[in-house]
């Protein structure tokens, strides 16, 4: 039987990728590489310094001005063709690498990732692992292929005494167990 691990997602067979490994011995996480070349763009190319200047005058923003924000300040989901099989009792957390921000000017706008047991063979993405990053540093940044993105961290979970039975199912990927 299976207890946890990695495995490569069908469209990326083929396709010479890694399965997330510890780097040393007493490493806890796995690090996750970009499954393809992948431009990122510099946070500073996007038009919300208006934006900024609008919200420090105390002007009104507009209708139009709050769907740019909301259109463009997101972070960018980068493939890593990775899936992750685990006990139910068990989540995948990805976390920062600390090189990210330090060396490149990435970030993860979420701080971390959970990656719940059942996200694996999903129906949306068939449980492909992707990784929120922002760029923030001045320049458009090309993350490629193989280069190590993030690490993942197997973890068992605890549930509260007395928790109502929970009979909802996963029906797809990013947000799916949300209302």
């Amino acid at each position: 039987m299976k207890t946890r691990g990695f495995e490569i997602v069908s469209r990326y067979q083929g396709k010479g990728l890694h399965l997330p490994q510890r780097q040393t011995k007493h490493a806890a996480g796995y690090d996750f590489e970009c499954a393809e070349d992948f431009l990122l763009p510099s946070i500073w190319r996007y038009n919300f310094i208006r934006l900024f200047r609008l919200i420090q005058n105390e002007h009104q923003l507009t209708s139009d001005d709050l769907k740019r924000a909301d259109n463009t300040l997101k972070p960018f989901l980068v493939p890593t063709g990775i899936k992750a099989y685990m006990q139910p009792n068990e989540v995948l957390i990805l976390a920062e690498r600390s090189s990210n921000p330090l060396k490149k000017g990435l970030i993860l706008p979420n701080g971390i990732g959970v990656i719940d047991a059942d996200y694996y063979n999903n129906t949306d993405n068939e449980g492909e692992i992707f990784v929120q990053l922002i760029n923030y540093g001045p320049r458009d940044r090309i993350i490629r292929k193989g280069e190590r993105i993030a690490q993942g961290i197997f973890m068992p979970y605890l549930t509260v005494d007395n928790e109502s039975k929970i009979t909802n199912k996963r029906s797809g990927s990013f947000g799916s167990t949300g209302l």
